[in-house]
C-alpha cells in the first residue's frame, strides 16, 4: 500500500472479538489484570509484558517510552531502570506516571495511572542477580540517556568489565533499580465494533475501588 494522506485516514479495523462488562470484570482490578495478562500470556504474544510508561517534568512537560513490567501485585506494577536516566530524573521531581498495555491480537487496552516509587534495594539486587550476564554488564556501563561520542566508548568499556567480572558476582550499580507503580485508577479497554468499545474503569475512592462505565 503507497502512503498518502487518504490511505492512513482509510486504515480502519473492526474490533470483533469479545465483550466486556460491569458484571463480567473481577471487583478487584489487580485480579482482573491478572486475568487478562493470563489470557495474553495464553494466546502466546509477543513479549505481553510491554507497556508504554509516561512520566513528566516538574512542569508537566510529558515523555514516553517502552518498558517491560517485570512484577505486579496489590502494592503496584513494577519495573526497573537507570535511576538517572531522564525517567528516573523525572520521577525524582514528579512521582507520578501512567502506563499502558496494548494487546492487539486480543483487542484490549488497559491504562494505568498511579504514583511511584523505589522498590527495596534488596529486591532491586535480587533481580539484578538474576538478569543475563550481558544485562548485568549492559546496566553498569550505560550512563542511560545521556550523550555519548561513539558506541566504540561503550563496547570498549563493556571488554574492560567482562574480563573484571570474568570470575566473580556483578555488584548491582547504585544507580539501577526498580520502581512501582501504585495505582489509583485503571481501565479496561475492549474493542467493540463500530468503534463503540467497552471502557470499564477502577477509580480508588476512600480507599475502595469504584467501577463505572465511561463512553467510549
Amino acid at each position: 500500500m503507497e502512503l498518502t494522506k487518504e490511505s492512513l485516514q482509510n486504515l480502519r479495523q473492526e474490533y470483533r472479538s469479545a465483550e466486556l462488562s460491569e458484571q463480567d470484570v473481577d471487583q478487584n482490578p489487580t485480579s482482573q489484570f491478572k486475568k487478562w495478562f493470563q489470557q495474553a500470556l495464553d494466546a502466546k504474544l509477543y513479549e505481553p509484558n510491554v507497556m508504554t510508561l509516561a512520566t513528566s517534568s516538574l512542569e508537566g512537560i510529558p515523555s514516553a517510552r517502552i518498558v517491560l513490567l517485570k512484577g505486579f501485585d496489590e502494592n503496584g506494577f513494577v519495573f526497573y531502570t537507570n535511576y538517572e536516566s531522564h525517567k528516573g530524573r523525572e520521577l525524582q521531581e514528579n512521582p507520578r506516571a501512567a502506563l499502558v498495555f496494548f494487546w492487539a491480537e486480543l483487542e484490549r487496552q488497559v491504562r494505568i495511572e498511579g504514583t511511584v516509587s523505589k522498590v527495596a534495594p534488596e529486591i532491586s539486587t535480587e533481580y539484578f542477580h538474576s538478569r543475563p550476564h550481558g544485562s548485568q554488564i549492559g546496566a553498569m556501563v550505560s550512563p542511560q540517556s545521556q550523550v555519548i561520542k561513539s558506541r566504540d566508548e561503550l563496547e570498549n568499556h563493556i571488554i574492560i568489565l567482562k574480563e573484571k567480572y570474568a570470575d566473580q558476582e556483578i555488584p548491582r550499580p547504585q544507580h539501577w533499580g526498580g520502581y512501582v507503580v501504585k495505582p489509583h485508577c485503571m481501565e479496561f479497554w475492549q474493542g467493540r465494533p463500530s468503534r463503540l468499545h467497552d471502557r470499564i474503569r477502577f477509580k480508588l475512592v476512600d480507599g475502595n475501588w469504584i467501577i463505572d462505565r465511561l463512553a467510549p
